[in-house]
């Protein structure tokens, strides 16, 4: 409570995350749209997709190109107090664990990215991601059930109470906090080689944008096991699922260890896109904002 008090007290950090995470989530929506039906199309069943490119087909064929973004608006309003809370968060740990010179190296910036991924994970991504996985796996069914979002929102309370909202919350806070690590840290440990020994020295948009890239494809590569069984925990049919390991058990014993990598492809243009805009975006801000609103 107290960590969470004292982030909230930087309100231009959660300013600046809110408008980069807004921003980002329109731009990347159809590739994150694409992860998921591939995720969510189980081996068994037979595979309604062939692959992405037939997963784009089938969905423009049957619901036009706005069909791509079915489920975006659970994500975007949950995207900006999402980034709000990972970038306030964030700012608040390495702030108090930077050295005398205020500097912050690549293993702090780690546990502050840890942190910082478990903050939003518990508060915002778990509900979140919970209501946009359902919005999605519902349009495969052959009579969708949920209208808009907050229809579905009230549905899925009324049918499952608050916690069908929550389904899934261990794998959740594990793949946000270990996505944020991963992040946080590859960016921190690029920014202080390209710094040197001059903490000062400015770093050009482009450059940033190809640090927060490499970023996200570590991440990516890093924890995609973790997001397919989140995604299995938060779909339709995750009463099939007794917990978080009796999901990944299945998924291995049913579908073999490839599954734990469905949907990367998507996911790594996604995530990759997803970083280097949020981390151009927020910088851009955050230089703005201290001209008029004075920032650490």
């Amino acid at each position: 409570l107290y960590l969470l008090s004292e982030c909230f007290c930087l309100p231009e950090m959660h300013l600046c995350g809110g408008i980069a995470g807004g921003i980002e989530i329109c731009i990347t929506f159809p590739t994150e749209y694409v992860k998921t039906q591939l995720q969510l199309d189980e081996k068994a069943n037979p595979p309604k997709y062939k692959g992405i490119v037939d997963c784009v087909k089938q969905t423009v064929n049957g619901h036009g190109v706005r069909g791509l973004y079915r489920g975006l608006s659970s994500l975007l309003y949950g995207s900006i107090p999402k980034a709000a809370v990972r970038f306030g968060v964030f700012e608040f740990l390495s702030n108090k664990m930077r050295d005398e010179k205020g500097r912050l190296d690549s293993t702090r910036g780690l546990f502050c990215g840890l942190g910082a991924g478990v903050a939003e994970a518990v508060l915002i991504v778990c509900p979140m991601e919970t209501v946009k996985v359902k919005f999605i796996h519902d349009q495969t069914s052959a009579n969708p059930k949920y209208k808009g979002f907050f229809h579905g929102v009230r549905e899925i309370i009324r049918v499952e109470g608050l916690k069908g909202t929550y389904q899934g919350l261990t794998a959740t806070v594990l793949k946000q906090g270990s996505n944020q690590a991963i992040r946080f840290y590859v960016m921190t440990s690029l920014r202080n080689w390209y710094k040197g020994d001059d903490p000062n020295k400015a770093i050009n948009p482009l450059i940033t944008g190809l640090f927060g890239a490499v970023a996200g494809a570590a991440s990516v590569f890093g924890n995609t096991p973790l997001d397919v069984v989140k995604t299995r925990m938060q779909g339709l049919e995750a009463h099939k699922y007794k917990s978080t390991l009796d999901c990944a058990m299945k998924i291995m014993k049913h579908e073999g260890p490839k599954a734990f990598y469905k949907g990367t492809v998507p996911r790594l243009g996604r995530v990759c896109m997803d970083v280097a805009i949020v981390f151009i975006i927020y910088e851009e801000v955050v230089k703005v904002l201290n001209i008029v609103w004075k920032t650490d």
